[in-house]
């Protein structure tokens, strides 16, 4: 196969330049300004089109297993391959919980059977209880990418700190859910004007900064890797900021809805923009973006999180927290952040690409010979609105809205897997 006349974006190498790609047997062969095509090689024309990539998430949520209503391995490799994301890491919390080989093994081994690189997180503590630690070394050695207990917090610092240690020593990001409970009355919505015009108390952002200002400093002490997870608050990012300064081997996520939503979302959009942690304010969806800008936030993950219709349909303090997020975040981040000149789209692709695929070790992330033929083919320019999804659910307020960035095509080891 020939990919003709496309724009090639290249992060990893920080490279926006016009040539062809050959790809065989599921890598790139070769790289030339004029290619020509072999008997019954098949070619792809890109003009006018970005070929990139194929794009990392490094938090989903599959629900699987235990809550495949919600998503399945297959339903959410077909909603990423949609959103051109090629390589995705799944949360620990399912039913089962990842805490043993036993479990990782049977999600790895049905994964294989999907057109996506589907990696697994691994819970950092059994049952998801933050008392006893897993057997890290051995999860590691039977494929889990990296440790989480992502939706529940860690709350004993003791215990966290001697898992960092763990995760330094094996050489894998600890990714931290960073809301603490004490301060929460009614999670999902900012406490601030929104939740006192819906009458409830929400969830203070002192919530997410008091547990970030203390794992900055456990992440210092321990030399760990250290994620700090769908990151709200700007306090949190000057936190964050901070802290790498000093020499922590911090990373930070942030998320397309809480780049380009705050709270008043609520309002308009009810328990669709209900999520853990919840829309902040103006003021802080403004800092995520100059953390963006400076690469203090170094990461852009969805927190993809199917939820039925019935689910979404309780009341503001029934329905459960999250959003779908995997086929609208390349374009939310073209229409919020590089269309208004807040980053470059080489930049956008960095912390959407080569930055998750590095930080997870990751063969992902670059077009250069001999790599993966892991693509995501695509019109920055182009206008479309969501409408439908390959998602089993549907739960996100972006629904409708007029995006930038219309994604034409994905390739994943070198086999087409959506196509618009």
């Amino acid at each position: 196969m020939i990919i003709k006349n496309g724009q090639i974006a290249d992060p990893a190498a920080k490279r926006l330049y016009f040539s062809d790609l050959r790809i065989e047997d599921g890598k790139i062969l070769e790289i030339s300004p004029s290619l020509t095509p072999r008997t019954g090689e098949e070619v792809l024309d890109a003009e006018g089109l970005v070929v990139a990539p194929g794009l990392v998430d490094t938090h989903v949520h599959f629900r699987d297993p235990g809550f495949t209503y919600k998503e399945d391995l297959h339903t959410g490799a077909l909603s990423a391959a949609k959103g051109g994301f090629t390589t995705v890491v799944c949360m620990a919390n399912t039913s089962p919980v990842v805490d043993n080989t036993a479990t990782l093994n049977d999600i790895l081994t049905r994964a294989e059977n999907e057109d996506i690189h589907i990696r697994q997180a691994a819970s950092v503590s059994r049952s998801l209880k933050g008392e006893e630690m897993t057997d890290m070394a051995a999860l590691k050695a039977a494929g889990a990418c990296g440790f989480t207990d992502d939706g529940i917090p860690l709350r004993n610092a003791a215990f966290l700190y001697r898992a960092m240690e763990e995760a330094c020593a094996l050489d894998v990001p600890i990714s931290l859910h960073e809301e603490d409970p004490s301060f929460i009355k009614n999670n999902g919505i900012n406490h601030g004007s929104v939740s006192e015009q819906l009458g409830i108390y929400g969830s203070p952002a002192i919530a997410e900064e008091s547990l970030v200002a203390r794992d900055c400093l456990l992440a210092l002490r321990s030399n760990a890797h250290v994620v700090i997870q769908h990151i709200s608050s700007g306090r949190s990012v000057e936190l964050v900021r901070t802290f790498k300064a000093m020499g922590a081997k911090l990373h930070a996520e942030a998320t397309p809805h809480h780049f380009t939503l705050t709270e008043d979302a609520v309002s308009k959009y009810g328990t669709l923009a209900k999520m853990n942690p919840p829309l902040r304010t103006e003021d802080d969806r403004l800092a995520l973006i100059h953390g963006l800008a400076d690469g203090t936030i170094d990461l852009i993950a969805t927190d993809h999180a199917p939820h039925s219709a019935e689910e979404k349909a309780r009341s503001i303090t029934a329905a459960p927290s999250g959003i779908i997020g995997l086929e609208t975040a390349l374009s939310l981040g073209i229409t919020e952040l590089v269309r208004p000149g807040h980053l470059t789209l080489l930049e956008l692709l960095e912390k959407m690409t080569v930055n998750p695929a590095q930080l997870y070790h990751l063969p992902a992330g670059k077009i250069a010979a001999e790599e993966a033929a892991d693509l995501v083919i695509f019109n920055p320019d182009e206008e479309w609105s969501p409408e439908g999804y390959a998602s089993r659910s549907s739960n996100s307020p972006f629904t409708g809205w007029k995006l930038y960035g219309k994604i034409k095509m994905t390739l994943c080891r070198g086999k087409i897997i959506y196509t618009d």
